[in-house]
């Protein structure tokens, strides 16, 4: 019950931000990125799946027609993908491991797939390459900001430096608040043997956030 009760409340948050992203250009929950949830069941972590709640929330409040979910947590948003099959209103990327979990994958709208021990570059480039295709028309972006691409991670497998994820949270912020479009960020997941490696990386996303809803221009409409 307290595994359920904490899981809705994440859910919530992931809500929370993307209400608040509408108004501030930008908000983040401090948990969420659950991805990994299908419709009907929990799997990896993930008992319900925050991203594409909330992006279905927003188009039911008639706050947005068009949702994209920036995936970029090492492991692919499998449950997304599903869930988020066939509908045109919201576009699923994934940027993870190709050999990562889960062993089964989904197809999302777009899937990235990097080799084992990506280093910064590599990584940069493809996310600069798909980013602008997963952005075309969206009036909202719910990003997951994964700590585990980090090349300290016990279950990823990749080698990104924290100064190329803070790289890569300053290309998100700078396609999505730079150009207008808000963003809502979900923390996903994080799992270096030491946990200030994991706070750091996530405390870089939290602050470059904040960084570009100071200096934003107008919202762009939905």
């Amino acid at each position: 019950a307290a595994l359920v009760e904490r899981s809705r409340r994440s859910v919530g948050a992931t809500i929370a931000a993307c209400r608040a992203a509408l108004t501030a250009g930008a908000a983040v929950n401090l948990a969420g990125g659950t991805h990994h949830a299908y419709a009907g069941r929990p799997q990896g972590f993930c008992v319900f799946n925050d991203a594409a709640i909330a992006a279905r929330v927003m188009q039911r409040e008639g706050r947005v027609r068009r949702v994209a979910i920036v995936d970029c947590d090492v492991h692919q948003g499998n449950g997304s993908a599903a869930i988020l099959a066939g509908d045109d209103s919201i576009f699923t990327l994934s940027l993870h491991g190709e050999k990562n979990f889960p062993v089964r994958k989904e197809r999302s709208d777009l899937d990235v797939e990097l080799p084992d021990a990506c280093d910064d570059a590599t990584y940069l480039a493809a996310l600069r390459e798909h980013l602008p295709r997963a952005l075309a028309g969206v009036g909202l972006v719910i990003y997951l900001a994964g700590a585990d691409p980090y090349h300290g991670d016990r279950l990823g497998r990749l080698g990104l430096s924290k100064a190329g994820l803070a790289e890569r949270d300053r290309a998100v912020f700078q396609r999505t608040v730079g150009t207008g479009i808000p963003v809502a960020v979900a923390m996903a997941g994080g799992y270096a043997e030491n946990v200030e490696d994991i706070v750091d990386i996530h405390l870089q996303t939290v602050a470059e956030a904040a960084r570009w809803c100071e200096t934003r221009p107008a919202l762009a409409g939905s």
